[in-house]
């Protein structure tokens, strides 16, 4: 972050020389002023004071000054310290580090006297507390450490970060070395426990064990890590400084663990950890190699500061020696698989307590082996073999993706070479595994998961625009191309990013662009993991440790040339690169495989390309290139336009549900509008927009059908609240407006039905983008129907009383035919009452219309005509609603009206008079038919007939009693229904509506409520089920936890049957078993990426759960 140019130079910090400083207080003679005098004297000698200390980079003068006054720095020149100190990350922080000690090592006071000289010591100790405190604990380490020459160790450093393995031999088999490193941290520490680093298999000495040896560990790492950081603070470019850095970290951390594996060695040989004396106990440590295999940053030798370090460990016999066949020679163990397991598992365990066990030096990090196969679930150790078998076998996507980065770091070079050169084929074939697109979606779904809400923009790893975006894409575009080219075959981010760009995957900019801005986020993550040497990714909130941050990220030279402020600035900045990143370096180059773009831009083959596409989840990648090419070929404004938005949106059909229908879905749309200009406006000016109209042409191929052919409802898209339904009144109100525009009944109907679709269009929208909940949605496709039944209803009344084509009625002399002509007298009112579903005002998608009709004679009308007439316009009503309209309107569902719950069904009248549904529901009606009326609302037609209807029916379906024998009743006929309905052969556990705590269970048990205790229950009395169920709850009828389990598993089902439906799943009533179903189907349910299988099993579990609640409830408790 050095580079000048990325950050503006700042005015903020007044740098002071001290030469020109006024002389101090001490040199005026005391005697020479009175006691007003010297106070004054004081104050102003002490304001100089702190202003000096603030222009030196001080936070806090006022508590930095008694650590100035400290007996310790009596002997040191003040215009020296703060000369020194001024190149200090943070001199709040540096001097107490100071004063401490020069009072374990006095001869730090000679140091400190140097001033600038000593930059590398200031630097460290403002940089870092806990090397400050390290150095209290171990005096002996000071001289060595800030006695290091600091520009040729830096040399030193960069041209060591490439070092031989120990196995020179296999170094150029693959591109990163498969053997661990002879570095000379691993030398070094193996020395200090008294083991041979030539040895095959290093043993600590016996004195080296226990915490004595833990101790010397610890400490030589920590010296050698305090030697590291040194270098790193006092570099010229951190930036560019960074990859050498995190190389010579991870080194530094697998020679670690090869000397806790020197300790573990020993101490298991020796019986001397806990429960670990046997016989031959030693010779078995000897019969048994152990190679610990490097993950995550320490594979890829970009280790942070201070991390996790991930390891799996293998284990192997050592194949004895032939025998010579000399007299008295023992015959050397030959250890087996069991055998190997058990040492090697109390070897893993020895090293372990080496590394975080406790000691009087603390821990260094946490060893962690959970991403070992099966992982905490698993052994601790496992051979070659075995891991190979469960890679073939068992392993998920995630695993091979995590092994991208294993290295063999440590223990048996040999074995771990074997290892290696095992597991290569399992990582670079993954791509070609099913499940890779789902992985590739949930990993990418993952990235911000389980981050809490108010670290979200203080993450520099985790969070939008961090370092796990670039990482992701980076490996993403690895697993893609390092299938068929071994030359993106890397480990490490800036390694695969500079080889990614040397064989055309990306554009040399972009690369630079993206390698530049990671070095910059990992040397923030430095720098902040280095003040406490702690785990942590997010940016400081103090305004004191933003500061110190951002005078850390310079060189020395440049110390307190950049505020909090600009830091903080910069880092949005790159954050907001970042986050195109993805788009930027994935997608774009596709664009050049089939349009001509600046000479800058990858050309990828068309097999690269294809490649990159069926990674993504595009099932025909070479239609997908026909499609692009198609969208962005040309000099038009659209094409242009076209050719800025198509690497974004190849990115969102991606994480929909169907790429390749979101891809050809946009071409159809962009080919029917193309060329109109609020089309383009809207794409090229709302990210928004264009983001949404990208998700629900990937959500399913109906969604596109039905906007091709409404292009108007694209425009939706731009304002959210456009998304949600309109409600009943405004369609009222439209229909209204509809009718008077159109007076021929055909045409008339066609309005009212296109105005359906295009609603049942704005509702989908609107659910699929997450914008209107499912209840929401149930409810204003029910408003969608009752209107339309309504309009239907009110064009055969008017078609009725219409005058005949072509005749006005002014036209008839005689008042006789004027009245014959003027058409057909009204004889009766009619109302529709909604029933199931549309009663409750829960429909889905693609639900039919359960209604009953109902008529009044008009006064002084004759009952039979009245009838006759009501029953024609019923029948006109229905012919309305379902019969072909010209034109035909595309991707129309007409809708199904159903009025079989009638009284006598199929068999009775269409339409029955009042009286005559009194009389029926005194005199015939069962049981199950006053169930039935528990979802009865009138919807359409005459309002008070509709309220004398309810008038009429809720003594019936709220009564005053409702015997034991009807509940019987009740009960042996939902155990009908279920044996009866259920399709042949169908799961019942997989079935929505009549299986296993499904909709029916629940649907049933409420209406039982509602039949037995709504009478004295005014709350009881509503046709909605949710709502029935929390007056339940209200009135102490049903548990609140009992409600839960149940309303959730309804809702659940509900979802599914709405996903299925415009997913064109041929069973809606069933929960799909094709995993792609399943994944689509999830999205709706608002289940993130890789979501299948979680669905599945919710939903499994949920129902069984509401089936135990609804048997206890409906058999027993009610």
């Amino acid at each position: 972050m050095t580079d000048s140019s990325h950050y503006p130079a700042t005015g903020l910090i007044r740098i002071v020389d001290p030469a020109k400083e006024p002389k101090p207080l001490t040199d005026i003679a005391p005697d020479a002023l009175d006691d007003e005098q010297r106070a004054e004297a004081e104050r102003k000698a002490q304001l100089r004071l702190h202003t000096r200390m603030i222009a030196t980079g001080f936070h806090d003068p006022s508590k930095a000054e008694r650590w100035l006054n400290a007996p310790e720095l009596q002997r040191v020149s003040q215009d020296a310290l703060f000369a020194g100190l001024r190149l200090a990350p943070s001199p709040d922080i540096a001097l107490p580090a100071l004063v401490r000690l020069i009072e374990k090592h006095p001869a730090v006071a000679e140091r400190a006297n140097r001033g600038e000289e000593e930059f590398g010591m200031y630097r460290l100790l403002g940089a870092s507390q806990a090397i400050g405190d390290f150095l209290y604990r171990r005096p002996e380490l000071i001289d060595p450490l800030f006695d290091t020459q600091v520009y040729p160790a830096e040399s030193a450093l960069i041209r060591s970060q490439h070092p031989a393995s120990i196995l020179p031999e296999t170094d150029g088999e693959f591109l990163t070395p498969i053997a661990p490193l002879d570095t000379p941290y691993r030398r070094d520490i193996l020395t200090a426990l008294g083991a041979d680093p030539h040895a095959e298999r290093p043993r600590a000495a016996a004195e080296q064990t226990g915490k004595d040896g833990y101790v010397t560990l610890r400490v030589a790492y920590r010296a050698a890590l305090a030697r590291i950081a040194l270098l790193d603070v006092c570099c010229e470019d951190p930036v560019e400084m960074m990859p050498t850095i995190g190389r010579h970290l991870a080194d530094l951390a697998a020679a670690a663990l090869e000397g806790a594996l020197a300790i573990a060695r020993t101490e298991v040989a020796e019986g001397l950890g806990p429960g670990l004396a046997a016989p031959r106990r030693g010779e078995a440590v000897d019969a048994l190699d152990l190679a610990i295999i490097g993950m995550g940053k320490c594979g890829a030798r970009e280790l942070n500061y201070i991390s996790d370090v991930d390891v799996v460990y293998v284990v192997a016999p050592v194949e004895p020696a032939p025998s010579t066949g000399a007299e008295g020679e023992t015959t050397p163990l030959k250890l087996t698989e069991n055998e190997c397991s058990t040492i090697g598992t109390e070897l893993v365990h020895a090293l372990t307590r080496a590394i975080m066990g406790p000691a009087p030096e603390p821990a260094l990090w946490e060893v962690d082996a959970n991403l070992r196969p099966e992982g905490k679930d698993g052994p601790l150790v496992r051979t070659v073999e075995s891991y190979v078998q469960y890679y073939k076998r068992w392993a998920e996507n995630w695993e091979f993706q995590a092994l991208l980065k294993a290295r063999p770091i440590a223990g048996s070079a040999q074995l771990g070479a074997r290892y290696a050169r095992a597991i290569d084929p399992f990582v670079w074939e993954s791509a070609a595994r099913e499940s890779f697109v789902e992985s590739v979606q949930a990993m990418r779904a993952r990235v911000t998961d389980n981050i809490p809400s108010h670290q979200v923009d203080r993450q520099i790893k985790l969070g939008p625009g961090g370092l796990r975006d670039i990482e992701f894409t980076v490996q993403l575009l690895q697993l893609v191309h390092g299938r068929t080219d071994p030359a993106v075959r890397t480990k490490s981010t800036v390694d695969s990013l500079a080889a990614l760009t040397a064989v055309s995957y990306i554009s040399r900019t972009d690369a630079e662009a993206f390698s530049r801005d990671y070095k910059k986020l990992r040397v923030l993550e430095h720098r902040i993991q280095l003040q406490q040497l702690r785990r942590t990714h997010l940016m400081p909130e103090k305004d004191a440790e933003q500061r110190a941050l951002a005078r850390s990220i310079l060189s020395p030279e440049r110390n307190g040339t950049l505020s909090a402020e600009q830091m903080l600035k910069a880092w949005q900045k790159i954050k907001r690169n970042v986050r195109s990143l993805h788009e930027r370096i994935f997608f774009r180059p596709l664009l050049a495989a089939v349009s001509t773009l600046s000479r800058d831009e990858v050309v990828l083959s068309e097999q690269a390309a294809q490649d990159r596409l069926a990674a993504l989840g595009y099932r025909d990648p070479r239609g997908a290139m026909r499609h692009i090419k198609a969208l962005t070929t040309g000099l038009s404004r659209s094409a242009d336009i076209q050719r800025h938005l198509m690497p974004v949106l190849l990115g969102w059909f991606a994480r929909g549900v169907d790429a390749d229908a979101g891809l050809l879905g946009f071409r159809i749309v962009s080919e029917s509008l193309g060329s109109t200009s609020w089309y383009l406006r809207m794409l090229r000016d709302s990210p928004a927009a264009a983001e949404r109209l990208s998700q629900l042409l990937s959500s399913s191929r109906l969604m596109t059908d039905l906007l091709e052919d409404a292009s108007a409802s694209i425009a939706w898209l731009d304002k959210v609240a456009d998304l949600k339904p309109l409600g009943e009144e405004a369609l009222a109100s439209e229909i209204s407006s509809l009718l008077a525009r159109h007076a021929d009944a055909a045409e008339a109907m066609r309005a009212v039905r296109y105005l359906r679709r295009r609603e049942t269009l704005r509702t989908a929208m609107g659910w699929t983008l997450g914008i209107v909940d499912v209840e929401d949605t149930c409810a204003g496709l029910a408003a969608i129907d009752e209107c339309t039944i309504g309009a239907a209803l009110q064009i055969a009344l008017r078609e009725l009383q219409a005058a005949p084509e072509g005749a006005e009625p002014a036209e008839v002399a005689e008042p006789a035919e004027a009245e014959a002509v003027a058409g057909e007298k009204l004889l009766t009112r009619i109302a529709v009452i909604g029933m199931g579903r549309l009663g409750g005002a829960e429909n889905g998608f693609g639900s039919d219309a359960d209604v009953m009709f109902v008529h009044e004679p008009l006064d002084g009308a004759d009952e039979d005509a009245a009838q006759e007439q009501a029953a024609r316009i019923v029948n006109r009503t229905l012919a309305l609603l379902k019969q072909p309209v010209k034109p035909a309107i595309r991707a129309e569902r007409p809708l199904e009206v159903d009025a079989d719950l009638r009284p006598e069904g199929k068999q009775g009248a269409i339409v029955r008079s009042l009286d005559s549904y009194r009389s029926y529901y005194e005199r015939w009606a069962e049981t199950w038919e006053f169930q039935a009326l528990t979802r009865a609302r009138p919807i359409a037609g005459d309002e008070a007939l509709g309220e004398a209807f309810v008038e009429l029916i809720d003594p019936y379906r709220y009564p005053a009693t409702f015997t034991p024998e009807q509940v019987q009743q009740i009960r042996r006929m939902k155990a009908r229904v279920e044996n009866e309905r259920m399709p042949h052969g169908a799961d019942r556990t997989r079935q929505l509506k009549l299986g296993r705590g499904g909709l029916s269970d629940v649907e049933w048990l409420v209406q039982l409520v509602q039949l037995r205790h709504a009478h004295a229950v005014p709350g009881l009395r509503t046709t909605s089920t949710l709502k029935a169920l929390d007056a339940a709850v209200e009135a102490g009828l049903v548990d609140a936890a009992d409600a839960e389990i149940l309303s959730g598993a309804w809702l659940l089902a509900t979802k599914i049957r709405g996903g299925n439906v415009l997913r064109g799943v041929r069973q809606s009533d069933t929960l799909p078993s094709g995993r792609a179903d399943l994944e689509a189907i999830a999205r709706w349910c608002g289940y993130p990426a890789g979501s299948a299988r979680a669905l599945e099993e919710d939903y499994l579990r949920q129902t069984r759960n509401a089936r135990k609640v609804y048997e206890r409830l409906f058999f027993e408790e009610l």
